[in-house]
This record gives structure tokens, sequence and C-alpha cells, in this order.
């Protein structure tokens, strides 16, 4: 995270939407809108700006979910529409918090020595089962190119 704060001592917002002072005290983004003021003072500019930035982060987030089953980084674009989203609605906002929290979790958990020693030993295991049983495949059938094949 890049958390600090700057050389007056002023507190300091980082990426992740969480205002730190100079004490180290953290303190979350108040949520809401974040569209400028004088779209925000007019009713119906809001409205539309509201409309807007759900459609423009629905696209974003129905191509994430094509890019699950195609190729590309689904994942990664259905966060970034969130985003998008989160720029505008509470709910949004809300979720990425909590999605923000069990990523940092996770990867607090992944940088435990017992989790990576335990997750190496897995893969280890896998890749053996693996190459054994592609050894199993090319002593029974051999290795035969799809290209090579005859019809009988």
């Amino acid at each position: 995270m890049n958390t600090g704060s700057n050389k007056s001592g002023e507190a300091v917002l980082t990426a992740d939407g969480v205002t730190v002072d100079e004490s180290g005290s953290r303190e979350e983004r108040a949520l809401g809108s974040r569209a400028p003021e004088f779209v925000r003072a007019r009713r119906a500019l809001h409205l539309s700006w509201q409309v807007g930035v759900f459609v423009v982060g629905l696209a974003v987030v129905a191509a994430g979910a094509a890019m699950l089953v195609l190729p590309g980084p689904g994942w990664v674009v259905i966060f970034g529409g969130m985003a998008i989203w989160a720029t505008e609605f509470v709910w949004a906002q809300l979720v990425l918090r909590w999605t923000k929290r069990k990523v940092t979790e996770a990867a607090q958990r992944a940088l435990d020595p017992r989790v990576r020693r335990r997750n190496i030993i897995l893969t280890s295991v896998g890749l053996v089962i693996v190459a054994a049983l592609v050894a199993v495949y090319l002593w029974k059938f051999g290795l035969v190119m799809p290209w090579k094949i005859e019809n009988q």
C-alpha cells in the first residue's frame, strides 16, 4: 500500500481510499458520489450522470464477463467496471472495499511460510501425478500426431 504523509505533515489519501495522517491512524474515504459539484447541484444532470456511469460500468463489466470465457484479463476488467460504478454508487464502493480487504488478507496468508511450503508440496505432487499419467498414456498408446492418423 502507498501509505504515508506529505512533508507538511498533512493527511494523505492512499489509492485504496484510506486517509492516513502523520500519526499513522487510518480513516476510510466517505461513501457517496464523486461527481463534480456542479453536476451534483442539478438533479436532472446528476441523474443523467449516474445513468452514464452505470451504462459505461455495465459495458466494462459485460466485456470482463465475456473475457472469462474468451482470451483476456476477465477479472481485472470486471473489477475495473466495479471501480467505475464505485465513483457514483455506494453499493459498488462497499463491494470494492470488501474485495480489497479479502485480497489483502489472501495475500498476507499466501506469504505465510507454512502456507507457501504446503502450496509448493501440493504443486509438486500434482506435477508428479500429471507426469505419471502422461507417461502411462504414452506407454500404452505411443506418440501419434493428429496429422499422421490414417483412416482405415
